[in-house]
């Protein structure tokens, strides 16, 4: 029955464990993802990678893609493909560039972001002039040349349209007025007369509005597998999820329950072995009763009144003792001296000093030499000589 129990209690901890380790399904399951490990921007929603991430995890019109050189690159419908260095998700921005670099070659197109989420953000207006001179006629005035658009034998510039000082010298002609989207830190030079058009231009869009949820520290995104609400959920914690830890709990205190229940009855079971093994039982032979009292003796040692049964010898001048080889104790090892007193113990008749043999015999109820016990000493105590005739035939015989 004990078995039945305790294989039961390890099928349902493994089932346990098996339960709450399985990993439940995230309310994130779009990670982030990069075109470039240390480089390119970091994407997630509302964009998504393209062929690198499922379709939900990016809002419609904010799909990129990554080119051959690890670039993240955004295509318009209407003006073109562009690399997207930085997006700024708390403010709902993106930095865009041109990959050949020649952004002025792109900014008439750029002005006018029709069928798209983003717009322009801190447009300021300017107008292109081609000039039909070099770069060096017009270094006087406050002008930005446009090199990748200009020629051998011409010069495109550009100003700012609402620059009041600055003069359209003959020799050049408008082909362009344009809304420049700039960004923060150039916008507000705008009144200066010229623009750097190297700088990254800046995109923002307002659908989806997760601004509030990465300010909170959230994960923006879809709530559900259908439909376009958004929602935002708590980002991922470090470290084991609740689930797993729950399992490693239960999958270590369910075992170590069944061990402790095993110890304990294990030490029932000796608890009650042991009280079975003491208890008396009537019907055992008296022999046996008689070597279980001469083992415990062996153990115990004697009482005073059989020691002083045992039989002693006071040696004379000569030392001689039945056995030759019996001429020094056996338990301090010197050698026995005239006068001394000796005890033997009965049926194996070795000598011992009487100070020696009786602290042997209180701890102890067998000989130091042989073991043996005698099986009669509880009944009727051996005995040899009377100390006193013992004493007289020793002296005799010195």
């Amino acid at each position: 029955m004990e078995e039945i129990i305790t294989k039961f209690l390890l099928i349902f901890s493994s089932s346990i464990l098996i339960f709450f380790t399985i990993p439940s399904h995230s309310a994130n399951s779009c990670p982030p993802v990069s075109c470039h490990s240390t480089t390119g921007p970091i994407i997630r929603f509302p964009f998504r990678l393209r062929n690198r991430q499922p379709v939900r995890c990016g809002y419609p019109g904010f799909d990129l893609y990554c080119n051959n050189q690890n670039q993240t690159i955004l295509n318009l419908r209407n003006s073109g493909e562009f690399i997207v260095d930085y997006i700024d998700y708390s403010r709902q921005a993106l930095f865009i560039n041109d990959p050949s670099s020649c952004l002025p070659n792109r900014i008439m197109n750029l002005s006018t972001l029709t069928d798209s989420p983003f717009r322009g953000m801190n447009r300021r207006e300017y107008t292109f002039l081609n000039c039909s001179s070099t770069w060096m006629e017009y270094s006087s005035y406050r002008f930005t040349p446009l090199f990748c658009l200009s020629g051998r034998n011409y010069t495109v510039l550009g100003m700012n349209s609402h620059s009041p000082e600055v003069q359209v010298p003959a020799t050049c002609r408008r082909i362009a007025t344009v809304l420049v989207p700039m960004q923060w830190t150039f916008a507000m030079f705008y009144w200066s007369s010229s623009m750097d058009f190297r700088a990254d231009f800046e995109l923002v869009w307002r659908e989806p509005a997760c601004w509030n949820c990465e300010n909170r520290g959230g994960v923006c995104g879809f709530r559900g597998d259908s439909g376009f609400e958004i929602g935002c959920s708590r980002p991922p914690r470090t470290g084991l999820p609740r689930s797993a830890k729950y399992g490693i709990i239960i999958g270590i205190g369910i075992p170590g329950l069944i061990c402790i229940i095993g110890l304990i009855s294990y030490a029932c079971g000796m608890f009650k072995s042991y009280s079975l093994g003491r208890r008396p039982n009537s019907e055992l032979p008296a022999t046996t009763i008689s070597d279980q009292r001469l083992a415990l003796r062996s153990i115990t040692g004697l009482d005073g009144p059989i020691i002083e049964s045992y039989p002693k010898t006071v040696l004379g001048e000569s030392c001689r003792l039945p056995k030759p080889s019996d001429a020094t104790c056996p338990i301090c090892l010197t050698d026995y001296q005239p006068k001394e007193t000796l005890r033997s113990i009965p049926e194996c008749n070795h000598y011992f000093h009487v100070d020696c043999i009786d602290e042997w015999l209180k701890l102890n109820g067998t000989c130091p030499l042989c073991r043996n016990s005698p099986e009669n000493s509880t009944v009727t105590p051996c005995s040899s000589m009377p100390l006193s005739s013992s004493s007289s035939t020793t002296s005799n015989e010195s």
